[in-house]
């Protein structure tokens, strides 16, 4: 490890992190389709051996305490705004987002600081009981080595909040990158492994038979996933071989709720974010919208002029803020929906078919009104750039639709402060915004409901979530 982290270029990274040539798989630019490097695809026995390494690293890291764990943690924390710009670059490429907007530098930015956030949080010990005759302290533990499994959509942003608290409390982190965005995940870890100690923080790259192994490893204490719900389904089952500690953030299907009386314009800008972020390609992102009778009309048309408004291409392009689906299969997906709901009735506002002018997979924005419960659209998490907008007249109604469906991951209700208070109270989902969609903070405890995993990240309860509680008693 170094005292000052090294800052690289775009074309230095990939060196540092690519398989050498014949080798690995062949990465394109998800906006271009052109050949970007290629990523290293590991084996089992290659994890097995990361495993070993790690374990093997970690009472050493454990040893050095919160103190200084956390003082190297602020130096990661720099040397990623040091890179900050090659990092966004690679991550534009092989991801699809934009450098601009709420996209790639924003992503960066947001590791840096929620390592910062990890670091900096105190967890004290819990005097539980102390009443003269019994003193009882609850005190939070490493783990261990800590298994992490990361997704394509937000990969820099999600594996730090995967790692950052795995490693502020002691543990050694495993990470496996989406094989949809392998070097933007390596590179980061190359560069925080300029300040770490080495085999603290250790990428493996690999297929299916390498996420499986991790679940099930002997040595893996906790396993920590953001993905598909199915994926996640097959995690606990194979977790329960070594009864690993799981965190599980996997689909949603939110749901925002659109009251009476509400301002359209006033909320057009916040409603589309929401959805749109991303590209829509956001777990949490805002994917079926019921909006009240009397104000239907308004909210859609001033949706409408938000996506008018809104330029979409290739991401290295400054000006741009939305992109291509970052893959074949999340494209057939949101164009398959689309088209079914059409079928069914669907009312095409905005978008409506392949943007095939920009790029081989790019959607343009889509919003489908007069549509219902039991379209493929509403029902199914379409993650991607179509939003379907369903029109309700009684709000019992609309509480039942956003709670009908075995997802809670995220919701939203927008209108008068207090009265939307009222009908978050009553959605079954991990977090309820009001009048806003999707925000998320680094002292803000994130997590889901029903089929949308559990566990909890961020904060305090994040930092609990990645250590073993020991009481002391006496």
């Amino acid at each position: 490890m170094s005292e000052i982290a090294t800052v690289l270029d775009e074309v230095a990274l990939l060196e540092r992190v690519s398989a050498p040539a014949g080798e690995g798989r062949e990465v394109v630019d998800a906006a271009t389709r052109e050949p970007i490097g290629r990523a290293p695809v590991h084996t089992v026995e290659e994890l097995d051996a990361a495993v070993a390494r790690a374990k093997a690293a970690q009472p050493g890291w454990d040893a050095l305490g919160h103190a200084e764990r956390s003082a190297l943690m602020m130096r990661v924390a720099d040397a990623i705004d040091a890179n900050a710009e090659p990092l966004a670059r690679l991550l534009s490429r092989e991801q699809g987002k934009p450098l601009n907007g709420p996209n790639a530098r924003f992503e960066v930015g947001a590791c840096s600081a929620w390592l910062r956030t990890a670091a900096s949080t105190p967890l004290e010990p819990e005097v539980v009981v102390d009443d003269g005759e019994t003193h009882a302290e609850l005190h939070y533990r490493a783990i261990g080595v800590v298994g992490a499994i990361g997704p394509w959509n937000w990969p820099l942003m999600i594996g730090i909040w995967q790692i950052a608290p795995a490693l502020r409390m002691g543990n050694t982190v495993v990470v496996k990158p989406s094989g949809y965005t392998t070097l933007s995940v390596l590179a980061l870890i190359a560069v925080m492994n300029q300040v770490l100690p080495e085999d603290v923080l250790i990428g493996v790259a690999g297929d299916r038979e390498v996420g499986a192994r991790i679940a099930s490893h002997p040595d893996i204490g906790k396993v920590m996933f953001t993905g598909s719900t199915a994926t996640g389904r097959s995690i606990v089952e194979s977790s329960a071989k070594n009864l690993a500690r799981l965190t599980l953030e996997l689909g949603g299907n939110d749901a925002g709720i659109v009251l009476p009386g509400v301002d359209a314009t006033a909320i057009a800008q916040d409603l589309f974010w929401g959805a749109f972020i991303n590209t829509g390609q956001t777990c949490a992102a805002l994917k079926r919208l019921y909006v009240h009778d009397s104000v239907y009309e308004e909210v859609v048309e001033a949706l409408a002029a938000v996506v008018r408004q809104t330029p979409m291409g290739n991401g290295l392009d400054e000006q741009n803020v939305l992109g291509p689906l970052q893959n074949h299969a999340q494209f057939e997906i949101v164009r398959d929906l689309v088209d079914d709901a059409v079928r069914h009735g669907g009312r095409i506002v905005t978008g409506g078919a392949p943007a095939t002018d920009l790029g081989e997979l790019f959607y343009p924005v889509t919003l489908v009104a007069d549509v219902g419960d039991g379209v493929g659209l509403v029902d199914e998490e379409q993650f991607g750039p179509a939003l379907p907008i369903i029109r309700y007249n009684d709000v019992d109604d609309a509480v039942a639709s956003a709670n009908g469906l075995d997802v809670g991951l995220g919701a939203s209700v927008w209108g008068e402060r207090e009265e939307a208070r009222k009908v978050a109270a009553r959605i079954e989902a991990g977090t309820v915004w009001i009048n806003s969609h999707g925000g998320v903070h680094p002292m803000i405890p994130f997590g889901g409901h029903k089929s949308s995993g559990y566990g909890l990240e961020f904060g305090v309860e994040g930092l609990k979530s990645v250590a073993v509680p020991q009481i002391i008693n006496g």
